[in-house]
């Protein structure tokens, strides 16, 4: 199934646009541009993962988009774009234990929501992680950004948390040689930065809360760590990380969980007013010009040609969807967290909001350079989740995964490489940060409850009937409900979905 459109205009990112107004969930049919060259070895990996950019936030996505991505479009348009790429679940904690693992999350103590600054380890001690994985290869590792995780804070005889003493879990006991670390999502407490364990900005002092859209909630702030600045902190410890790197023998894996466009929405002061969009469509400026850095980082070190670049975001957008045209919305009023859809669309023509069931939920941008293996200006249909990037670095280093490990992850290499999977992907669960499941395999998607499974009202509840059947190809904003035209498809999804959740694994 490959395909190159005339002319090699598939490098065009408006014939891009073109197809993705009119037909964006019928490239399948149509068919693939074509990827080739020789698979290179060993490759630089940097994984650069945002936090909660929507699908329609990224212009070469969304034709209609008023805001100016030109870093993501250029990445894009270097590399492969993935179209039907989905996070495991519909917010951020598990969709990090996904990516970080290749397993699903709900497989874990962590059934709904989310950890919040202090939680617990969600790591188990002995589950492997991508770090530990290429850190026994001979890489060095590196985390950048928000872990979200969990954390071993020390505590005090009374069981109070104790910052000054050690932090026994966290990224470097789970296979990061270097980690430059906040807890959690920048809207919850402690904002700290950590640094290979230790905290940085000791005494904290006190963050006050504030209301959308710099929502953070009250808590202790370290003296070295801006709100505002912290997007700008990560861009230079992740290219301070890579310039350490040039001349070295061992290849590096870099992993870069940005905390934005998440709450608190606060672009830096260089990119207020940058679109008409308010805070947000600054904020999403801001991101593009963080992912960047990231890569300018990396070409200017002369190691583009040898570093596999993957960029992807958690989930969906929170920003809510307007269909009215008299709505006030977040042009008007900073302080509404929706846009009219006439002004912009966060999730594209999807479904929903972050934490939904729904597509808005869990489908994301996804955009893979790897120059002399992808190529530049090719367009992936195939369904994906994040969770497959740990199998598809395994197989690129040439190492095969224990049946134990990254028991959710399949390989993207052969699609990479502009082939198909000798055998076809198991569908990939879905997960709402209610608990709802979902199950996806080719056009078809069953939501195992009768409702979004998050914020879209009526939310609903996880195996309660009636269960609802889309048929994407055709209907890509779920709104007609096939259940009973197609019981035995239902029936043959709703079967498959209890059998990969009995095994303990799909892959």
């Amino acid at each position: 199934m490959a395909w190159r459109a005339p002319g090699a205009v598939c490098q065009n990112s408006a014939v891009l646009r073109e197809l993705t107004r009119n037909a964006l969930l019928r490239w399948a049919v149509l068919g693939l541009c074509t990827v080739g060259a020789a698979l290179a070895s060993g490759p630089n990996v940097v994984i650069i993962l945002a936090d909660d950019l929507g699908f329609g936030d990224v212009a070469y996505l969304n034709p209609q988009s008023r805001i100016p991505t030109p870093n993501l479009d250029s990445l894009a348009g270097q590399g492969m774009a993935f179209v039907d790429a989905h996070t495991p679940s519909g917010v951020c904690t598990p969709t990090r234990y996904g990516l970080v693992t290749g397993r699903y999350a709900w497989r874990t103590r962590l059934k709904r929501g989310v950890l919040n600054g202090y939680g617990e380890p969600l790591l188990a001690p002995d589950r492997e992680t991508i770090g530990t994985f290429l850190q026994a290869r001979g890489y060095r590792t590196a985390v950048v950004g928000k872990w979200h995780l969990g954390l071993g804070f020390a505590k005090d005889a009374a069981g109070e948390f104790d910052f000054d003493g050690p932090i026994d879990d966290g990224p470097h006991t789970h296979g990061f040689d270097d980690s430059f670390i906040i807890p959690a999502s920048l809207d919850f407490p402690p904002y700290v930065y950590i640094r290979d364990g230790k905290i940085t900005g000791l005494p904290l002092g006190n963050q006050p809360g504030l209301k959308f859209p710099r929502f953070m909630r009250a808590g202790e702030l370290a003296k070295d760590l801006d709100p505002v600045g912290v997007l700008d902190r990560l861009v230079k410890e992740s290219a301070d990380f890579i310039r350490r790197q040039v001349g070295q023998e061992r290849k590096f894996l870099l992993y870069v969980p940005l905390t934005a466009p998440h709450k608190p929405v606060w672009p830096g002061k260089r990119f207020v007013g940058k679109t008409d969009l308010g805070p947000y469509g600054d904020f999403i400026v801001h991101v593009d010009a963080a992912l960047g850095g990231i890569v300018k980082a990396i070409d200017d070190a002369g190691i583009g040609d040898e570093t596999l670049v993957i960029f992807t975001s958690d989930n969906g957008s929170f920003m809510y969807r307007l269909d009215g045209i008299s709505e006030e919305d977040h042009t008007d009023d900073e302080t509404i967290q929706a846009f009219r859809s006439l002004n912009h669309t966060s999730n594209y023509v999807f479904r929903g909001t972050k934490a939904d069931i729904w597509e808005a939920g869990h489908r994301v941008p996804f955009f893979v350079r790897w120059p002399g293996t992808v190529d530049p200006g090719s367009i992936q249909a195939r369904t994906v989740c994040v969770t497959d990037v740990f199998a598809t670095v395994a197989e690129i280093v040439g190492a095969e995964l224990p049946e134990d490990v990254a028991e959710d992850s399949f390989s993207l290499l052969p699609l990479l490489q502009g082939k198909e999977w000798a055998e076809p992907r198991a569908p990939v669960i879905h997960h709402s940060g209610g608990g709802m499941f979902a199950i996806r395999d080719g056009r078809w998607k069953l939501v195992a409850g009768n409702g979004s499974g998050g914020r879209e009202k009526p939310a609903g509840k996880p195996f309660e009937r009636p269960y609802q059947l889309f048929d994407l190809e055709i209907d890509p904003s779920e709104k007609r409900n096939v259940f009973d035209e197609h019981p035995i498809v239902a029936t043959r999804l709703e079967q498959a979905l209890e059998r990969i959740r009995a095994r303990g694994r799909s892959r």
